[in-house]
């Protein structure tokens, strides 16, 4: 029996292809970052609701727009790691029109509705983010450069701007303070899930840190990063950004991540690859979760 078409499939089958196309999981972290950025805005009270609402949706289209180009550069790549054979581009289940005009049409949705609803600079810096991901990173650094989360890395940390700029429709200290954490956060996150991928990545011709430089060079460097990182989580109590709450917070919740990096780099395994890349999300998510809390309860 021959198999149907994309297009003959059925509309829902449709849809969630395309939405599978804008990485729902990665996406919910962005969203989430971006937001606490807008809360952390604003001094005292809540940001405007509409404001949030809008920019919300803006910047969740962009960054899904960004996800599906991502998606249909490394097709060929993702069909042969086992954690993204899966993505509909990897399988050919749709192919590179659909891919573009759907990016197309999400994206620049997106960007329509953070320049009319939200403002220009951040419908900029948001255009500017997807280049970074979608361009920059994915076509230029990933294929030529084992530095290529730490310099790709950049266009990842800039959801917390992005909501910042979205509510103050300015740049601020406390702004690039969220844009360190998150940089640095990056290449502890991401080496840990290429080392129990090495091979995979070796096998699409990758050029990550592990398969260019091995095992324990990598380790040493998350060691070094989440050693950078757990500074750096700091300067919110250090410029009053935060109080003693968030203190506590960041202290408690790098410590874990330090010790997850240190049994990384003295006793490696798998599994324990593994569990750091999968706590470095709850890290990132708590830390920013006691960042609100802590805003609120100064104010």
């Amino acid at each position: 029996m021959k198999a149907l078409s994309f297009e003959q499939r059925p509309l829902p089958l449709r849809l969630q292809q395309y939405l599978a196309l804008t990485k729902p999981r990665v996406n919910t972290l962005i969203v989430f970052c971006a937001v606490i950025g807008m809360f952390l805005a604003v001094p005292e009270g809540l940001p405007p609701m509409a404001t949030v609402f809008a920019a919300t949706v803006g910047i969740a289209l962009v960054a899904g727009a960004a996800a599906a180009i991502n998606c249909l550069v490394e097709r060929t790549v993702d069909a042969v790691m086992a954690r993204t054979r899966a993505r509909p581009t990897a399988r050919g289940e749709i192919g590179t029109r659909p891919t573009l005009v759907f990016s197309a049409v999400v994206g620049g949705l997106g960007l329509l509705i953070l320049h009319e609803l939200v403002n220009p600079l951040t419908m900029w810096l948001t255009f500017a983010t997807f280049i970074g991901y979608a361009v920059v990173y994915t076509v230029l650094l990933k294929p030529m450069t084992p530095q290529n989360i730490v310099i790709g890395g950049a266009s990842g940390a800039m959801p917390p701007v992005l909501g910042w700029a979205a509510v103050t429709g300015e740049i601020s200290h406390d702004a690039l303070i969220l844009f360190l954490i998150i940089f640095a956060w990056t290449p502890p996150h991401f080496w840990a899930l290429a080392l129990y991928r090495t091979k995979e990545y070796a096998r699409a011709g990758l050029p990550m840190l592990p398969v260019t430089h091995g095992p324990e060079y990598t380790r040493l460097h998350v060691l070094l990063y989440t050693l950078i990182l757990l500074g750096v989580s700091l300067l919110p109590f250090a410029t009053r950004m935060s109080g003693w709450l968030y203190l506590g917070s960041a202290l408690a919740l790098g410590g874990v991540f330090l010790g997850y990096a240190i049994r990384l780099y003295t006793r490696y395994s798998d599994d324990l690859a593994r569990r750091t890349f999968r706590y470095s999300i709850v890290y990132l998510s708590a830390l920013f979760a006691a960042l609100l809390v802590d805003h609120y309860l100064k104010s």
